[in-house]
């Protein structure tokens, strides 16, 4: 696989239920989007691994999706749809980006299959409130060969992207896209997946992510 990527939704209780909506939307118009397709098929093996999970407290996460390889059009379709129509199953319990990355971490350690990169990518719209701080988690993932992204939701805390910069991302090449709000969540992870996913020596998929709002 040229990647492998953990997708972690923040489902905490600032999350509202049509907040949630709107982000499992958003999520299922990105993979359909023509820009991820074509970044998928961009790498050396023109297939990634991909996995789904919630998380909110410290030690509640939730797996959704399994690790899932993403090769053909109809690949991507069937997870899409898979993610838009994804129950909830957190309600509250806190805020832990902590706990995210652990167990991001955890799940790229037991992998079924190999990938050339491996990444953890946390949403959320809020800072560690429970549980002991980013520090060290994000030290051992980045340790074992792992990039942390991050796409911070401002609606509340319109600094958080801040806080995920200087908590949150790391590793090599690490960076975050901003959402202002919900409504323009399906835009921002868009731009993000495309970022994660495009062979780098692909400029015009890049440039054309951006393009287009």
């Amino acid at each position: 696989m040229d990647l492998a990527l953990a997708l972690a939704a923040d489902c905490s209780g600032s999350v509202h239920a049509e907040h949630y909506a709107l982000q499992q939307r958003g999520y299922g118009e990105a993979f359909r989007s023509k820009e991820v397709m074509r970044a998928i098929r961009s790498g050396i093996h023109g297939a990634v691994a991909v996995c789904y999970f919630q998380w909110s407290g410290y030690a509640l996460q939730t797996l959704i999706l399994p690790w899932t390889v993403l090769r053909s059009d109809e690949d991507i379709r069937q997870f899409a749809s898979q993610m838009e129509r994804a129950d909830r199953t957190i309600f509250g319990g806190g805020t832990s980006p902590t706990g995210a990355i652990e167990f991001g971490h955890r799940l790229l350690s037991n992998m079924p299959v190999q990938a050339a990169r491996r990444v953890i990518d946390v949403s959320g719209d809020g800072r560690n409130n429970t549980g002991p701080g980013p520090a060290e988690a994000r030290k051992a993932a980045i340790a074992a060969g792992i990039v942390i992204n991050g796409l911070p939701i401002l609606h509340l805390e319109p600094d958080i992207d801040e806080y995920y910069e200087k908590n949150v991302i790391g590793g090599p090449g690490a960076f975050m896209v901003p959402a202002r709000d919900y409504e323009s969540f399906a835009t921002a992870v868009r731009r993000k997946l495309v970022l994660e996913i495009a062979d780098r020596n692909a400029p015009a998929i890049l440039n054309e992510a951006f393009r287009r709002g």
